[in-house]
């Protein structure tokens, strides 16, 4: 036999990799081993995210590292999504707070906003010194997101909002937040500043998923904005929506990061883990779990390749971005199911991070588009048959 191949590697995706698309990875891994690595089960444990990790975040150029201008780094979008990979393999949760930020509430403004909103918020947010949230989904409005209650008034010159918002990530921790909400001219997106009177947060508590993060409910109780705090480029659902699949094309990376760090422990224990008089990676059934974790893991980083590559020449299209959310949630959490079956009871223990990884994806494979509501969004592309029916507006 030759040299031993790379087990997480098999296909040698690595050769397909520019320079710089390496180098946004190395630099992201780098930070993820300094600065997560160590704490990260101590802030799982306590139900914490650790606003300290934003200034090293933010100095790897890593938030809406993928926009252009304002001080953001105007990476490609492969390389946004080895960066969401690399985090993911640290925590869904860390990577949650990038993707929010650069992914939702600074896109939103680089996309839909006027020169003005842009110039007052994305040179802050790119550097860290301002963090953003996204105020969709609301506790009546997940899927639908159509349904939504908050509403929004002319009142003279200003708006009044009115409303409650659910699954806000950086919510509690946020300066601004990119509410939408129905008008009598349809769904609009507002900038809130979050010192705005009749704002408010309520950390969501109790999560046994996604614990390093911090999501948050938001209430806006009359809140009054200026009449140019709506975003002007944006009108109907189309704003919002698109904003969740630049999102989205983030988890398809995500979610391999943590299936690779399962992958990973599940080699080395097995590898070194001996019952019977050898290492358990010895045994028939093992090797097949390994393989079949390592083939779906590497078709997994081929197809987010693929998608980044037409991502970056402009040809991405929803139904494809659908597929690899699909694909990439639903394979990562069997991998981590099936790497805690190899390492038996010591797989349910902080000593690992393959139950924390489990947990984590139990939340990704739900957020940003359920895996029920993107198998019916590829089921239609194929069939031309709509199986979901949009209820109006409330």
């Amino acid at each position: 036999m030759g040299a031993p191949i790379d087990p997480i590697d098999l296909v040698d995706v690595d050769a397909l990799l520019s320079g710089d698309e390496r180098r946004w990875r190395d630099s992201t891994r780098e930070l993820v081993h300094a600065h997560v690595l160590d704490d990260v089960e101590a802030w799982h444990d306590r139900e914490h995210f650790p606003t300290e990790l934003i200034e090293p975040i933010a100095a790897a150029g890593l938030l809406g590292m993928h926009l252009d201008g304002y001080g953001c780094a105007g990476a490609s979008a492969v390389s946004y999504g080895l960066a969401c990979m690399e985090l993911e393999a640290g925590d869904s949760g860390i990577r949650s707070f990038v993707s929010v930020q650069g992914s939702l509430a600074m896109h939103a403004l680089w996309r839909y906003g006027s020169d003005e909103q842009k110039d007052r918020w994305l040179p802050d947010m790119a550097t860290g010194r301002a963090v953003g949230c996204f105020g969709l989904t609301e506790p009546t409005a997940g899927s639908n997101p159509s349904q939504m209650r908050t509403r929004a008034r002319r009142d003279g010159g200003d708006w009044i909002l009115d409303g409650h918002k659910r699954w806000s990530t950086n919510g509690t921790i946020a300066d601004v937040a990119v509410v939408w909400a129905h008008t009598d001219d349809g769904v609009r997106g507002f900038v809130v500043p979050t010192e705005a009177h009749g704002f408010a947060s309520i950390p969501i508590t109790g999560k046994r998923s996604l614990r390093v993060s911090a999501a948050a409910e938001l209430h806006l109780d009359g809140v009054r904005l200026p009449g140019d705090a709506v975003l002007p480029g944006a009108e109907g659902m189309s704003g919002p929506l698109r904003c969740l699949e630049e999102a989205r094309y983030g988890v398809v990376w995500g979610a391999l990061g943590a299936a690779r760090s399962c992958l990973e422990t599940a080699v080395a224990h097995a590898t070194t883990r001996e019952q019977f008089g050898r290492p358990i990676g010895a045994f028939q059934l093992t090797q097949a779990k390994l393989v079949d974790m390592a083939l779906e893991l590497n078709k997994g980083l081929l197809l987010a390749l693929h998608l980044g590559r037409r991502k970056d020449a402009g040809d991405l299209v929803h139904v494809q971005t659908s597929v690899g959310k699909l694909n990439s949630t639903r394979e990562a959490l069997e991998i981590a199911r099936t790497a805690r079956s190899i390492l038996g009871g010591d797989g349910i223990t902080d000593r690992f991070p393959v139950m924390r990884h489990m947990q984590n994806l139990e939340t990704v494979i739900t957020y940003e588009g359920t895996a029920e509501m993107h198998t019916l969004i590829v089921g239609e592309a194929m069939t031309g048959l709509r199986a979901v029916h949009v209820a109006s507006r409330p």
